[in-house]
């Protein structure tokens, strides 16, 4: 049985994650989706909790998936849960340089190979800090994220 790791913090979870978890799922046994808290990404706008259920219910639809949460290394989590590989995403190449060099990184540290995704192009350009921002000033992002997220973002905006 082969598991991955699909990392991230997820805040808000976007339909381009929900792509990765859903190519992962058809090539993979298992996918662990592993929520953080990013201390260099601010103050988030879902707790972690919020955001493993949004991650849930947007991914009811899928059998072999699991979602935690984590605040240790991504190598450690790989080894705990018995990820094979990480997974990460690749929205456009400028994306690649810093994944990259996390993926050399964790491979030297840990063995843990990484595997790269690219994003179809109708999710590329989507980043959950343009959601944020979108849905803050009260403009409509339910074609950029699940349905459960864009209720939330709407009930967490509404004026």
């Amino acid at each position: 049985m082969t598991t991955v790791l699909y990392p991230g913090s997820f805040d808000p979870f976007h339909n381009g994650h929900r792509e990765m978890v859903e190519t992962a799922a058809y090539l993979f046994d298992e996918v662990v989706v592993a929520a953080m808290r990013n201390p260099q990404k601010g103050e988030p706008l879902f707790s972690l909790e919020d955001r493993m259920a949004l991650i849930e219910e947007s991914l009811s639809h899928l059998d072999n998936i699991r979602v935690v949460k984590f605040s240790s290394l991504v190598v450690h989590l790989a080894k705990e849960v018995g990820a094979q590989f990480i997974i990460k995403g690749l929205r456009a190449p400028s994306d690649f340089e810093n994944e990259m060099a996390q993926a050399q990184m964790n491979l030297a540290v840990s063995g843990v190979h990484t595997l790269f995704i690219p994003s179809a192009s109708a999710n590329s350009f989507i980043a959950s800090k343009f959601v944020r921002d979108i849905a803050r000033f009260g403009g409509d992002v339910s074609m950029l994220v699940p349905e459960p997220v864009a209720k939330r973002l709407q009930e967490r905006y509404a004026k």
